[in-house]
C-alpha cells in the first residue's frame, strides 16, 4: 500500500447524486436547475407539444396518496425529501415540476455506474440501485488520483455525477460521502475523523436510529464526538451491553466489516405468460410440457450459478389477474430438475385449478451454495395427471 493514510484498508462508499431525479434530467435537461419531484402515478407523465417541447404537471396539480422517490436539489431546498407525501410536498413547492418514475431507466443507468466502476476496481460491495462500497486496498495508486478516475468513469458512461467518501472502514466511507454533495470527494484520515466526524449528530451512523438517538439526548450525548467520550457503564444501564459496546466502537470509528463481493441469491425463478388462457385438464398436455421447461430452466439456472435449494414453489395468475402461490420445502436441498418438478408437483395439488389462468411459474428459494451442501436427486414423477 503506497499511502500511508491507510495502513491496513481502504475503502470507499460510492453514492451516486440524486440518482433516479439525475436520471430523469438526461431525458429532460430543460429541467435542469429547477425544483423537480419525482414520485406519482403514470398521469404525471409528461406530454410532448407539437413543437417537440414538453408539458409537464406542476405538484399543485396532485391528488392521491403517493410519496416522493426523490428530489432535486432545488425542490429539497424547499423542504421536499423523498419518502414525504406528495400532497405535503404540494404545500412546500406547488410549483415544482412532477414526473413519474421510471425504475427500468434507472436499473439500467445502475447497471452502466457499476460496469464503469468495475472495470477500474473489481472489487464491489453492491449495496442497492444508486450506491456501492470499494475495496482500494490492493489498488497501488493515490488515493485521490484514483478517486477522481473513479467519478470520470461514472460520468462518461453515464452523464451522471457521484460522491465517494474514502476512509479505513465502511463505517467512515458512507459518512463521508455525504458529507460534500454533489460531486463531492472526501476521504477521511485520523485528522479529519476528529474534525469532520465527531461533531457530526450521532444519527448520522448508520445503526443510530430515532429512538436511540432521543434517548441519547436525555443523557447529554448529541455528537459523535459525545458519544466517544461517554461513560460506557452508563449507556448500558439504558442500552444494554451488546449494543453499548457497537456504540463505543463506531463512536471511535472502528468497524471491522468487510466488502463483500459476492451475495447468495434468496431465489431462482422462470415463468411464462401464456398467449392464451389455459385450463388445467383441457390443456394438460401443452401444460405438462411447459411445467417441465420451466423447472428445467430453474435447474440449469441453478446449476450454472453453483446453488442448491431447500423450498421449491408454484405461482399461478388466474385469468381474472388474482395471483396464488405454493411452496414446498424439501428434507434435502436440490437443483435437480426431476426433484424441483416433483415438488413443484406436489405444490400443483394444493392449488385451486378450476378456473383458467394465464401465468405459470416456477421458483427454487433458500438457496445454498453447492459446495456447501451436497445435492440428492430424487427420482422424477409425471406432473399433470
Amino acid at each position: 500500500m503506497t499511502d500511508p493514510a491507510f495502513p491496513h484498508r481502504r475503502i470507499a462508499h460510492l453514492d451516486m447524486d440524486m440518482f433516479f431525479a439525475g436520471v430523469e434530467l438526461l431525458r429532460y435537461p430543460e429541467l435542469r436547475g429547477q425544483a423537480v419531484v419525482v414520485g406519482g402515478r403514470s398521469a404525471q407523465q409528461p406530454r410532448q407539444l407539437p413543437d417537440g417541447s414538453y408539458q409537464f404537471s406542476r405538484l399543485r396539480e396532485y391528488n392521491g396518496r403517493g410519496v416522493v422517490t426523490t428530489s432535486t436539489y432545488e425542490a429539497r431546498k424547499l423542504g421536499v425529501y423523498s419518502a414525504m407525501g406528495l400532497m405535503k410536498s404540494a404545500q412546500l413547492a406547488p410549483d415544482a415540476i412532477l414526473l413519474p418514475a421510471n425504475f427500468e431507466s434507472y436499473r439500467h443507468y445502475s447497471r452502466l455506474f457499476k460496469a464503469a466502476v468495475a472495470e477500474i476496481v473489481p472489487q464491489i460491495e453492491n449495496r442497492g440501485i444508486d450506491e456501492i462500497y470499494i475495496d482500494l486496498s490492493t489498488i497501488e495508486e493515490d488515493t485521490h488520483t484514483l478517486a477522481m478516475r473513479l467519478k470520470q468513469a461514472v460520468i462518461q458512461a453515464t452523464g451522471l455525477s457521484c460522491s465517494i467518501g474514502i476512509a479505513a472502514n465502511k463505517l467512515l466511507a458512507k459518512i463521508a460521502s455525504d458529507l460534500d454533495k454533489p460531486d463531492g470527494l472526501t476521504i477521511i484520515d485520523e485528522q479529519a475523523f476528529r474534525e469532520r466526524i465527531w461533531p457530526l449528530p450521532a444519527k448520522k451512523i448508520n445503526g443510530i436510529g430515532p429512538k436511540a438517538t432521543a434517548k441519547l439526548e436525555t443523557l447529554g450525548i448529541h455528537s459523535i464526538a459525545d458519544l466517544a467520550a461517554a461513560n460506557a457503564r452508563q449507556l448500558q444501564q439504558h442500552f444494554g451491553r451488546s449494543y453499548t459496546h457497537w456504540l463505543m466502537q463506531v463512536a471511535q470509528g472502528h468497524d471491522e466489516r468487510p466488502v463483500v463481493t459476492t451475495s447468495i441469491p434468496k431465489s431462482m425463478s422462470r415463468e411464462t405468460t401464456f398467449e392464451r388462457d389455459m385450463h388445467a385438464v383441457q390443456d394438460k398436455r401443452f401444460l405438462g410440457t411447459a411445467f417441465t421447461a420451466l423447472c428445467e430452466r430453474v435447474a440449469a439456472d441453478l446449476q450454472q450459478k453453483g446453488y442448491v435449494g431447500h423450498t421449491v414453489g408454484i405461482k399461478i395468475k388466474y385469468q381474472d389477474f388474482r395471483t396464488a402461490t405454493r411452496d414446498l420445502t424439501l428434507p434435502t436441498p436440490t437443483n435437480n430438475a426431476a426433484a424441483i418438478r416433483r415438488a413443484a408437483g406436489v405444490c400443483l395439488t394444493r392449488l385451486p385449478l378450476e378456473q383458467r389462468f394465464r401465468l405459470l411459474g416456477i421458483k427454487v428459494s433458500n438457496l445454498v451454495h453447492i459446495d456447501d451442501i451436497p445435492a440428492e436427486t430424487p427420482e422424477q414423477t409425471s406432473l399433470f395427471t
